[in-house]
């Protein structure tokens, strides 16, 4: 990555600036304004995770880059978070989306803004972006949502397919530790001990909350911007990664949204695609600038002509737990729905067939499957985060396969596979992973999609499978941009759990396939790049210094004896101390799931993160833990949280309920 030192114009960085809110409590704000310009458009990154120290990094990388190509960009922690008074109640809530509001309307207001602003961010800022500009503040012209969604019961780290995702309760005791860290002594003074204690007496027990609603409600409603597409006006760049949970978004934006909108998806995990693995990266920044200069400064640049998406289509390539690059080419399309067609495979007894016949399989339980399926949010916290080999679950799984392939094929889009089943059991779920077949003999997975089969009616209630009688179920997997080549073969693999990627119901339930088809979207094959991006450039890094190295591990614990499968994740990023503030850093996490092969009760999730800060003789540690497990009636929801002060121990809680299972 080119490391650019000097911009066109010169910047001042103000690391502390109050954003008074309507009820007094102050947001801090760290803002990069370019010197002696006239009054020029900002950009807010609007977070909850610590500007001072949890994101200088790569913060020190993106918005000095802005601000001296002329705006002024704006990073503030959210309300109970940082730096920032008041507390924190829970994501996306409405209190964080008016202070929102509030935030865009001070920076519009302020002498050195020329009143338009544009909101950036990844994840948390992802989504933000987007469920504020559905509130039309007048100021923000324009959005860069990264990483995001639009539905946050469907398509975000909770419920999937209305389906318990494993990775549900890690959230939670990320967040638990996460926002129990005080605010810097050295940017808000000797107030600084008084805020954190009433943060800490006040901890939301958010594991709780999202372990209760398992449908579709009011609750996750709120903030799904699916809900009213056209209640956003202003601008939207929709960024993700293939590699990422949140690879759906992009499409759903381009495609539904009203205001002028472009997707680029590319090979990447959840990062931001100047510095984001698998490579190849690009110059995401000269993308951002392009978008700033044409909704906030009304540059004639040209961007909306721009394809609706581009995206890199990957190749076909050994099934690897980590790539630093994906080989491949960008494709660009200027109509997604009229660029794609969609090709029909009947899933048959005789496997994937263009001619309809009945399947009459079952799929038989096999609460070992998954193991391979990889993490839902790669990040970097831990090793072998991507799908490796198939072929383990796909042994567990029920297999429909296809002829060897004539003729390549570029899929874009998002498989469909619709069944006609009946299940031994009132409650089922169903997981359908669509597989290349290489002709090395290994597996490589192109996409998923999961279904609590009592939601296959929709997402707001549960409905009771008739034991023994013939329903329909519809599994969207989730949007991919692959080429199948010549020589391989497609599989669909189905199975009737993906553990630990999701929570297994209460009991085993055989599924008979009468009948079903894969609605497979593929467009015309791209004979080369159809388009090309800059070389990756960034301002410079944040200069530190690593005190302890780092480490991670992976492994799998089988136990012949009693049958049970152990994921045991640890991830080590040692510690650093940033240069400029003297800070000094550390965050380690353990990850533990287990199930027993015969006994869907016995899965149970356990996440542990361990956080410090340190300056000079000052030190403060976090240590948070939320496990979740279940019996057939309920879920088991338990937290601990035990907070440190040098050898002091200056809070501790624990929580315990039991919340009932739908």
């Amino acid at each position: 990555m080119q490391v650019v030192e000097e911009f066109p114009i010169d910047v001042e960085e103000h690391a502390h600036v109050a954003i008074p809110m309507a009820d007094g409590t102050r947001l801090s704000a760290r803002i990069w304004r370019p010197v002696g310009e006239d009054p020029v458009p900002a950009i807010l990154e609007f977070l909850p995770y610590r500007k001072r120290d949890g994101t200088a990094k790569r913060d020190a990388l993106t918005h000095p880059y802005m601000a001296g190509h002329g705006y002024a960009c704006v990073r503030v922690d959210m309300r109970g978070c940082g730096d920032s008074e008041g507390l924190f109640d829970d994501e996306y809530s409405p209190q964080e989306l008016a202070d929102g509001v509030a935030v865009i309307e001070w920076l519009a207001a302020q002498a050195w803004c020329s009143g338009n602003v544009g909101m950036m961010g990844i994840s948390w800022g992802g989504f933000n972006g987007l469920q504020i500009a559905a509130l039309k503040p007048e100021p923000l012209k324009a959005v860069v949502s990264i990483c995001s969604t639009t539905d946050r019961y469907a398509d975000d780290i909770h419920y999937k397919g209305g389906v318990m995702l494993g990775e549900n309760p890690g959230w939670a005791a990320t967040v638990l530790g996460w926002f129990a860290l005080p605010p810097d002594p050295e940017i808000v003074g000797d107030g600084w001990r008084e805020m954190w204690m009433e943060r800490l007496e006040n901890t939301p027990f958010l594991a709780k909350t999202w372990v209760q609603h398992q449908v579709r409600d009011d609750y996750w409603k709120h903030g799904s911007v699916c809900e009213d597409y056209s209640a956003i006006n202003a601008a939207v760049l929709s960024v993700g990664g293939w590699h990422d949970g949140y690879r759906n978004s992009i499409a759903h934006l381009v495609n539904n949204l009203d205001a002028p909108v472009k997707g680029l998806v590319g090979p990447w995990n959840h990062k931001y695609p100047h510095f984001a693995v698998p490579g190849p990266q690009i110059d995401f920044l000269g993308e951002m600038l392009q978008w700033w200069d044409r909704w906030l400064k009304g540059v004639e640049n040209g961007v909306e002509d721009l394809p609706a998406y581009r995206a890199w289509l990957m190749d076909s390539v050994k099934p690897q737990v980590s790539y630093e690059a994906r080989p491949g080419r960008w494709i660009a399309m200027r109509d997604l729905e009229h660029e794609l067609h969609t090709e029909s495979w009947h899933l048959t007894a005789d496997g994937l067939s263009d001619a309809a016949g009945a399947a009459g399989q079952k799929v038989f339980p096999a609460l070992g499957c998954g193991q391979a399926t990889g993490e839902y949010f790669p990040f970097g916290f831990g090793p072998g985060e991507l799908p490796g080999d198939q072929r383990g679950d796909d042994a567990l799984s029920c297999c429909f396969d296809g002829d060897v392939t004539d003729e390549a094929r570029d899929i874009v889009g998002a498989p469909v596979v619709r069944l006609r089943l009946r299940s031994d059991k009132p409650s089922a779920q169903v997981a359908v992973r669509l597989c290349d077949l290489r002709p090395d003999g290994t597996s490589a997975l192109i996409s998923h999609g999961v279904l609590n089969l009592r939601q296959r009616n929709g997402r707001e209630a549960l409905q009771d499978l008739p034991v023994g009688e013939l329903v329909e179920g519809e599994v969207v997997l989730d949007q991919c941009a692959y080429r199948l080549p010549v020589g391989h073969r497609l599989r669909v693999a189905i199975s009737t759990s993906y553990w630990p990627f999701m929570w297994p119901e209460a009991e085993m339930a055989t599924l008979e396939i009468a009948s079903g088809d894969l609605r497979l979207p593929v467009r015309a094959l791209a004979a080369g790049d159809e388009w090309t991006f800059e070389l990756p450039r960034s301002a410079k890094p944040l200069e530190e210094v690593r005190v302890r190295a780092g480490c991670e591990s992976k492994r799998v614990i089988r136990d012949s004896a009693t049958r049970e499968i152990r994921l045991e994740i640890e991830g080590d990023d040692g510690a650093v101390r940033d240069l400029a503030t003297g800070l000094t850093s550390a965050t380690t996490v353990r990850e533990r799931f287990s199930i027993k092969e015969d006994d869907p009760l016995s899965a149970e999730a356990e996440f542990r993160w361990v956080r410090t800060m340190a300056r000079d003789d000052w030190e403060v540690r976090t240590e948070a833990m939320v496990r979740l497990r279940a019996v057939a009636g309920s879920f088991l929801v338990e937290a601990e949280l035990d907070v440190m002060e040098g050898s002091d121990k200056v809070f501790e809680r624990k929580w315990s309920e039991n919340v009932p299972r739908l």
